[in-house]
């Protein structure tokens, strides 16, 4: 077999564990991408001979990538336009992650009121949070990888672990429940209903509807049930120019929105005891791309 070939194999092998570290880094599928293409690079330019693990080495070149990209992406976000979430992406983990608790924490990894969390992370603590928490790296990994000594990095994961958990919603929800709200949720939004739209709204629910100013959408958070509702009552007669498909996004259920079979908008429910506590809406058309079928699960 030819020296490319073997290499190519070797990075494709890898390629699914590369993208979902640099997914979790940075919260957008196409950045990620182009890390993982750029490790590609690097990785097809590298003397084989002085690497010993391939999966050790391509995720220490793809995190210190996403390191990079992850400090311009911090000056770039100061300037966007209205609420910020993170870039959609489809999780049909399917048979390649059986057991139910690796799903679990793959799907709760890189859930979007994670994702938004961890923005609010230094790229050093996003990267050690990521590898140890959704990956299970070792900490011995982790400190060769950032170049770090193993106490340091201890140090970090404790910090981003307590500021994740101090800071990350905590909706245990059953996925038919969540599922069942969805639909409902739709239905009233759908039908203009107030009454209804009100009765599953928690009485301090918000909404974040992201448009980066390249789509409609409110310009700021809209806060409590009242102003919620009265919001998605008024936009209801345009939903009908919408087909709606449900599936799973980010690990959770969430509405995809098609306009003439291309994605418009994606929305998705944070849910606590039985009510609608955040409403995410997605419509920024630059972010849409990871929701198309046939890109792999993060």
């Amino acid at each position: 077999m030819a020296a490319d070939t073997v290499s190519t194999e070797a990075f494709e092998a890898h390629r699914s564990v590369l993208t979902g570290v640099a997914y979790r880094m940075l919260g957008r599928y196409a950045d990620a991408e182009d890390v993982v293409q750029e490790a590609w690079l690097r990785w097809s330019a590298a003397d084989r001979a002085d690497i010993r693990e391939p999966r050790a080495y391509l995720v220490r070149i793809t995190t210190r990538l996403a390191i990079d990209r992850l400090r311009l992406a911090r000056t770039r976000r100061e300037a966007y336009v209205g609420p910020w979430l993170p870039e959609p992406v489809v999780t049909d983990f399917g048979p390649t992650v059986p057991d139910t608790a690796d799903r679990a924490v793959l799907a709760d990894s890189v859930s979007l009121a994670v994702l938004v969390v961890l923005e609010s992370l230094s790229p050093l603590e996003r990267a050690v949070f990521v590898l140890r928490e959704a990956f299970g790296f070792p900490f011995t990994e982790i400190a060769t990888t950032l170049e770090r000594s193993e106490a340091a990095v201890r140090q970090l994961a404790g910090r981003a672990r307590r500021h994740v958990e101090e800071r990350r919603p905590r909706y245990d929800v059953d996925p038919a429940e969540r599922r069942d709200l969805t639909e409902r949720f739709l239905a009233a939004a759908g039908g203009g209903d107030l009454e209804k739209l009100l009765a599953l709204l928690a009485p301090d629910a918000r909404l974040v509807g992201d448009s980066g100013g390249k789509a409609l959408a409110p310009p700021r958070v809209l806060e409590g049930a009242d102003k919620v509702g009265r919001f998605l009552s008024a936009i209801s007669a345009g939903l009908a120019l919408y087909d709606f498909t449900l599936t799973e996004i980010n690990g959770a259920v969430a509405v995809l929105a098609l306009d003439g079979g291309k994605p418009d908008s994606v929305l998705q429910l944070e849910i606590r005891d039985g009510r609608v506590q955040c409403v995410n809406i997605i419509r920024n058309p630059d972010k849409l791309g990871g929701v198309v079928a046939g890109r792999p699960a993060v």
